[in-house]
């Protein structure tokens, strides 16, 4: 089991992606190259960072990463209310599992940076 895989904020960005695309998947399908692609990108690029940074040799560099996945969250985060404003999304499911991750991220990096 790699070292990333135990972190809750992974796990969760793992269960945030598969979210995402089911809420995508709804969508229309002119849509597919556009908010659909953005959102699934963003969301997979916040569990990616989480993995990377997890893996890198130091604490300042995982730091840097977790920032990065924070801030793929956020461009989520906008896509979401975007596609609300749209009419494309009606429940609150997918942002708030996007708090969940944003909380555990903020942990994580308060965490790693205790130890730069």
């Amino acid at each position: 089991m790699r070292k990333h895989h135990k972190l809750a904020a992974w796990q969760e960005s793992i269960t945030l992606v598969k979210l995402v695309y089911e809420l995508t998947s709804h969508y229309p399908k002119e849509e597919l190259y556009g908010i659909t692609q953005q959102m699934r990108r963003a969301a997979i690029s916040v569990s990616s960072n989480i993995a990377e940074g997890a893996a890198r040799d130091s604490s300042t560099e995982f730091a840097r990463f977790l920032i990065i996945a924070r801030a793929s969250l956020s461009e989520l985060e906008t896509q979401i209310l975007i596609a609300k404003e749209l009419g494309y999304y009606h429940d609150n499911k997918v942002l708030e599992q996007l708090d969940k991750v944003f909380a555990l991220i903020g942990g994580l990096l308060k965490k790693v940076r205790s130890k730069v």
